[in-house]
């Protein structure tokens, strides 16, 4: 039996993921504070409820053994990336990875990463 697809994260899920890879295992409030400054419409108690809906959707586990709640993402950040870049690959470039990264180099990537990129394909740096 295939193991069950994760679930795919809203943009909004997504931002508070990305906190919480950051910060670690964290409650609303801290989710909350480190969000505050690029999202000032977030408040509290919607990053409160968001948490709580992505509990329930399986994106994030919660310790609840003190009386706030800590939260942390389900899944490491490379494997939510990985999910979520395949499903982009299939979804809008028929299945094709090279199809992607050629999108992706045409107008998503500075002339710096551009090298860096050049450099690992050649091998002359590790990823």
């Amino acid at each position: 039996m295939p193991s069950p697809t994760p679930p795919k994260p809203t943009a909004s899920e997504l931002e508070l993921l990305r906190i919480l890879w950051q910060l670690g295992p964290a409650t609303a409030r801290q989710v909350h504070d480190a969000i505050a400054a690029e999202r000032p419409d977030l408040t509290a108690a919607t990053v409160l409820r968001l948490l709580q809906l992505m509990h329930g959707k399986g994106l994030l586990v919660r310790d609840e053994s003190l009386r706030a709640h800590v939260y942390a993402p389900a899944q490491p950040q490379d494997a939510m990336q990985t999910n979520l870049v395949s499903e982009l690959i299939h979804k809008a470039f028929s299945g094709s990875g090279k199809a992607l990264i050629l999108a992706a180099l045409r107008g998503h990537v500075s002339a710096g990463e551009r090298a860096e990129i050049k450099a690992i394909l050649d091998g002359d740096k590790a990823p």
